[in-house]
C-alpha cells in the first residue's frame, strides 16, 4: 500500500518571488525611468543651449539706462548674456545683420555663428561719453596732426590719410568724406594686406548721441561702399530707441 502523501513544508507553499523583491524592483525601474525622462530633459535643454551658443531669440524690450540716457533694446539685438537685464549699466555692447539691423534669430544664425559670414554684422558699443567731441569732431584737432603724406583719394568717395608710425594707431589709417551740411565722416581701418580677407570688425568709429551717449561701431571693410548708408541706420537704431 502506498504510505500517506506527504506534507508540504513552508519553503513549498512561498512564492518564487517575494513581495518585497517585487515592491525593489517596481521602485527600481521607477527610479531608472525618472533618470532616463530627466536625461532627455536635460539633453535637450544642454543642446539647445550649445545651439545658441550664448545667443537669444527672445525679443522682449530690456529698458537700461547708461549716464543720463535710458534705452530700450530687443533682448536679441545684447551680444552679451550678462548684459541682457534691465537696469543701469555703464556700458552695453549690441550685434545686428546688415542691411536688416536685426538681432540673432534661427533664420539669421549663420550669419552670427559662420566666421565666414561675420562680415554681414554691425557690432556696436554704447556707452557714457569721455570726450567731448566724437570721431568726426576729432578729425582737425587731433587726427590731422597725425597724418603722414598727401591725402589719397580712393573708391567710394572716401579719402585715405596715413597715420605717423609713432601715432600709436599701429597700422591703422583715416578715412574721411565731406558730407554737405554736417560734420566730414571719419572712420578708422586696418585694412587687410594683399592677399587676406577682410575682418568682421576691421573698421570702427564712433558717434554722440542722446543726452551723453557714445555709440562706437565696428564694421567689415568689406562694406566701406555702404558707409553713407550704415553711418544713418546706425544713428536711426539708437535714436528710435531712447526714451521719450
Amino acid at each position: 500500500m502506498a504510505g500517506p502523501a506527504p506534507v508540504p513544508s513552508v519553503a513549498d507553499e512561498a512564492p518564487l518571488i517575494s513581495s518585497r523583491f517585487l515592491y525593489r524592483l517596481t521602485a527600481i525601474v521607477a527610479v531608472l525611468v525618472a533618470l532616463t525622462v530627466a536625461i532627455g530633459i536635460g539633453g535637450h535643454w544642454f543642446g539647445q543651449r550649445i545651439a545658441l551658443a550664448g545667443h537669444t531669440e527672445g525679443t522682449e524690450e530690456l529698458l537700461i539706462r547708461i549716464g543720463q540716457d535710458e534705452l530700450s533694446l530687443p533682448a536679441n539685438t545684447i551680444r552679451f548674456r550678462d548684459q541682457r537685464r534691465s537696469g543701469v549699466a555703464e556700458r552695453v555692447d549690441l550685434y545686428l545683420t546688415w542691411p536688416e539691423l536685426k538681432g540673432y534669430s534661427a533664420d539669421l544664425r549663420p550669419r552670427f555663428d559662420d566666421i565666414a559670414q561675420s562680415s554681414a554684422l554691425i557690432f556696436l558699443q554704447l556707452s557714457q561719453s569721455t570726450m567731448s567731441r566724437d570721431m568726426s569732431g576729432r578729425l582737425d584737432p587731433i587726427y590731422s596732426k597725425l597724418f603722414d603724406g598727401e591725402p589719397q583719394p580712393v573708391n567710394f568717395g572716401l579719402t585715405l590719410h596715413r597715420l605717423r608710425s609713432d601715432s600709436g594707431y599701429g597700422n591703422e589709417i583715416v578715412l574721411s568724406a565731406r558730407r554737405p551740411g554736417a560734420p566730414d565722416y571719419v572712420v578708422r581701418c586696418l585694412l587687410p594686406g594683399s592677399g587676406e580677407n577682410p575682418t568682421s570688425g576691421d573698421c570702427q568709429r564712433d558717434i554722440h548721441i542722446g543726452q551723453d551717449l557714445t555709440v562706437l561701431y565696428r564694421f567689415s571693410s568689406a562694406l566701406l561702399k555702404d558707409w553713407q548708408h550704415i553711418d544713418a541706420a546706425v544713428r536711426l537704431f539708437v535714436e528710435t530707441r531712447l526714451a521719450k
